[in-house]
């Protein structure tokens, strides 16, 4: 069990680290830097030996050299098989940060990393890898819970907003094995700190190649084509980015990839009646709701096929088919009795494309249509539509930021759509502008624009802005900002501090005035 915690704990500090001082053997380590205190940890467990004189005079700035010979003494000396799981992971973070200097002290560390590869050939490829959020959360606004930062009561929320652990394996040359474990708001199993909470599997599935060179997945997997081709930056597509328990098929020709999916989907809740949950967007009626997805749904299977084409780098389209069919009574939950028929037939058609002007100017753009079936309430279109264009400028163009806008078009009825534009991800206290989004024959309009900036490697900010006008009698527009800095402490662990607002204005809908949250989020990788 040691063996397997040390490759996992140095396969995951190789992924995630980087230089954070250019090589310079006149500049000192900086009182406060990470590889102090480090060092020390490896000098009192036994692994570095320190200056000549066998002390470590950590009370004084040593140069980046004086630091690297110390690490080549280490990496000399080191024991795989009997150094602890801290002190390797210490270790090969500071081969990284001292990388230049030990090639230039003429010190080779492709051992470490052959030794690594040994023990995890050893231990059968199993990997582990995992990232951790934790939010203290600041809400204002009102005090009578009509906006979605403050819909619970709680102003202040303090909470594990995501943790994951993914496990993989490389069962053979064509054969992997992956699955993740979640937990914390943004997952499933509970939205307080308070507590303990079930850990979920969100994905479990199987990839090899079956004859004629066809990939082939199997399990709970995703069904995310928006995703896929990289169409979307902030939290959601537009339409699917589901989990679904079934196959997925794929073949290269070319240029051209063709995928398939077949999936069935099944939750029932805790009182026995089948019940919404997040591999669920559909629904029977169309009602005034105040959102686009209604609290019961049956079983449903889906199909899709996908045709993508990319004939070159700068260009890639494609067109997807997603058709679901519920097939699955509702039941009362204490006398079984049919409540209603669950036979709605929902197809989703889109085309897709992206073009790179340059390789930091891009233009994309997604366009959906469906086709639902005759229980389609009357006054509502059957065949809604929904499409956005995006507009993406790197930071090398504006030398002092990105740049994002996109503009969303979608008819209130259309299916599946999914709340976008939030800070951070969609839980309790992330609200969007579309919250009041009511399913009608209106058409809405939706604008969003990011700017990220890149400072250096440790700093970065955003500032973002969002607007709604949700084209439905006595609901207002809406509209969000927010902006954000965010410092990389380690390699493996960041800080960000942002501030969000939204104003739902006043009219007859569940969420009205205005509303703001300050966050402090800790990330770590690992």
């Amino acid at each position: 069990m040691k063996k397997i915690l040390t490759v996992l704990a140095i396969a995951a500090l190789v992924a995630f680290a980087a230089p954070a001082f250019a090589a310079n053997p006149f500049m000192d380590v900086p009182a406060g830097h990470w590889a102090y205190d480090a060092v020390a940890q490896l000098a009192a467990d036994g692994i570095v030996s320190g200056y000549p004189d066998g002390a470590f005079k950590g009370a004084q700035p040593a140069t980046r050299y004086e630091v690297a010979s110390m690490v080549a003494r280490a990496l000399a000396k080191v024991d795989m098989d009997k150094a602890s799981k801290q002190d390797l992971e210490m270790l090969k973070k500071l081969v990284m940060e001292f990388k230049d200097e030990l090639d230039a002290l003429g010190v080779k560390v492709d051992g470490l990393d052959k030794r690594v590869a040994v023990l995890e050939n050893n231990l059968g490829g199993w990997k582990l890898r995992g990232t951790f959020w934790f939010d203290a959360s600041f809400a204002g606004g009102q005090d009578d819970d009509t906006t979605a930062y403050n819909e619970s009561g709680n102003k202040n929320e303090f909470r594990k907003e995501m943790f994951r652990l993914t496990l993989t394996k490389q069962i053979d040359e064509n054969t992997s094995f992956y699955t993740q474990f979640r937990t914390g708001s943004q997952g499933s199993g509970g939205e307080t700190g308070l507590g303990d909470e079930y850990f979920r599997i969100r994905n479990a599935w199987i990839t090899t190649k079956l004859p004629y060179d066809i990939d082939f997945k199997f399990g709970r997997i995703f069904y995310n084509p928006e995703g896929d081709h990289g169409l979307y930056v902030d939290n959601d597509a537009m339409f699917a980015d589901w989990r679904i328990d079934g196959f997925q098929f794929a073949k290269t020709f070319g240029t051209v990839t063709a995928k398939a999916w077949v999936g069935r989907n099944i939750a029932t809740g805790q009182d026995g009646n089948s019940r919404k949950s997040n591999t669920s967007v559909f629904y029977n009626e169309y009602e005034d709701a105040y959102s686009t997805n209604a609290d019961d749904y049956g079983d449903y299977m889906m199909y899709a096929a996908e045709l993508f084409w990319q004939p070159n780098e700068k260009f890639f389209g494609g067109i997807n088919g997603n058709w679901v069919k519920g097939d699955t009574d509702f039941r009362n939950a204490y006398t079984t009795k049919v409540v209603e028929e669950n036979n709605y037939d929902v197809k989703t058609y889109d085309v897709f494309a992206s073009y790179n002007f340059t390789p930091s100017i891009m233009l994309q753009g997604t366009y959906y249509w469906q086709d639902l079936d005759e229980d389609t309430a009357a006054g509502y279109t059957d065949s809604p539509k929904a499409w956005r264009a995006a507009l993406d400028i790197k930071q090398d163009v504006l030398k002092f930021t990105s740049l994002r806008v996109e503009y969303q078009q979608l008819d209130n009825n259309f299916q599946g759509i999914n709340n976008p534009y939030n800070l951070g991800v969609d839980s309790s206290n992330a609200a969007s502008i579309t919250d009041n989004l009511k399913a009608n024959d209106g058409t809405s309009k939706l604008w969003f624009v990011v700017a990220n900036q890149q400072w250096n490697d440790k700093w970065s900010s955003f500032l973002r802005y969002a607007h709604a006008d949700l084209d439905t009698d006595n609901v207002d527009d809406a509209t969000e900002w927010g902006l954000g800095v965010q410092y990389q402490y380690t390699p493996a662990m960041s800080f960000r501090l942002a501030y969000d607002q939204v104003d739902y204005g006043d009219g007859a809908q569940k969420y009205t005035d205005k509303d703001h949250v300050l966050q402090f989020r800790t990330v770590v990788n690992f």
